[in-house]
């Protein structure tokens, strides 16, 4: 957006990032479910992200982003454009520094999203719907005030403090000759988490395949890898609204780089399988995040009797949705 040339991250990366957010993000819990075990037929260690700070693992990326400016840079403030975690990890992740944040968002977004990015001090911008339109909001409140852009997905030390999550996992789990996972899964929306994901599984777990679990609808990250090249552009309408994001030209490399396969599902799957994780874990997780779930009960046999690696990524849930979702018992 800003012209500036894009550094891909590294696991070393990553590793600063753990050190440099650990005083300010939580080390996650990872939680069972014999029923879900059963269900999919594997073993499965559900990285609950929805217990992060901000309700989301967003927090992750915009504190390391934050903590990584130097003095002159952060006293300019920090501005980003998102559907509403990033929006409310980057207020946050300001507000631990003592610094200014703007964040532009689109008047769709979840109201309580908005709200909550609001509570940790950032100024709001809205603007219409679309990526086009976040964009060049965004472009003009930098110009106007100055701010440092982090972008909520393509930022270096996004993806890099994305990646410490996996880390965590990856760590609890057991890495290389100590009973390592055979597989990661996460959502995929503009590809920060999957991206760090990957950096992560690649230095510790060099066998562990990476998957990532998109919305069939606009499934541009799907199409992206299958193509060989970036497909951009695409608005999904998803009720997974952490997913609408388009899939960055360095998340697409790193992707591609490290053989990440997507698994797409459709929303009826989605909530199905949300539904699954709210009562079976007694975890309140977002539609995006049960992506992961819907994946893994939809293709079982690439699965089956595997040590698998879920990354639940968020719990804001738009209650006043709920009617609507859960309208229908899922088939």
């Amino acid at each position: 957006m800003d012209g500036t040339p894009m550094t891909l991250p590294t696991y070393a990366d990553v590793l600063a990032a753990a050190a440099r957010i650990a005083p300010h993000a939580h080390v996650t819990p990872v939680l069972r479910s014999r029923t879900l075990d059963a269900m999919v037929g594997a073993e499965l260690h559900f990285k609950c992200e929805h217990l992060q700070r901000i309700g989301a693992f967003k927090f992750r990326g915009a504190c390391n982003a934050v903590w990584a400016l130097s003095d002159v840079e952060a006293a300019r403030g920090v501005v980003t454009h998102s559907s509403g975690n990033h929006g409310g990890a980057l207020a946050l992740a300001a507000k631990t520094r003592g610094i200014a944040c703007h964040v532009v968002a689109p008047d769709n977004t979840i109201a309580s999203k908005l709200a909550a990015i609001e509570a940790y001090g950032a100024t709001l911008h809205l603007c219409a719907p679309g990526l086009a339109a976040r964009e060049a909001r965004c472009t003009e409140v930098q110009h106007a005030t100055g701010a440092v852009l982090v972008h909520p997905y393509t930022d270096p030390m996004v993806i890099a403090g994305q990646g410490t999550a996996a880390m965590e996992l990856l760590n609890h789990c057991g890495t290389h000759a100590y009973h390592p996972l055979d597989a990661l899964i996460v959502p995929v929306g503009g590809g920060g988490l999957a991206s760090g994901t990957a950096l992560a599984a690649a230095a510790l777990a060099p066998a562990c395949r990476v998957f990532a679990a998109e919305p069939a609808v606009g499934a541009d990250t799907f199409a992206s890898l299958q193509r060989g090249e970036r497909i951009s552009g695409s608005q999904p309408d998803t009720i997974c609204d952490g997913l609408r994001g388009t899939l960055g030209a360095p998340n697409f490399t790193l992707l591609r780089t490290h053989g990440v396969e997507v698994l797409t599902v459709d929303d009826a799957e989605t909530i199905a399988a949300m539904r699954l994780l709210w009562t079976r874990t007694k975890q309140l997780v977002e539609p995006s995040s049960a992506t992961v779930l819907a994946a893994l009960l939809k293709h079982r046999e690439r699965f089956a009797g595997q040590r698998i690696g879920v990354i639940l990524s968020g719990g804001n849930v738009d209650l006043d949705a709920l009617p609507q979702l859960f309208a229908k018992e899922p088939a």
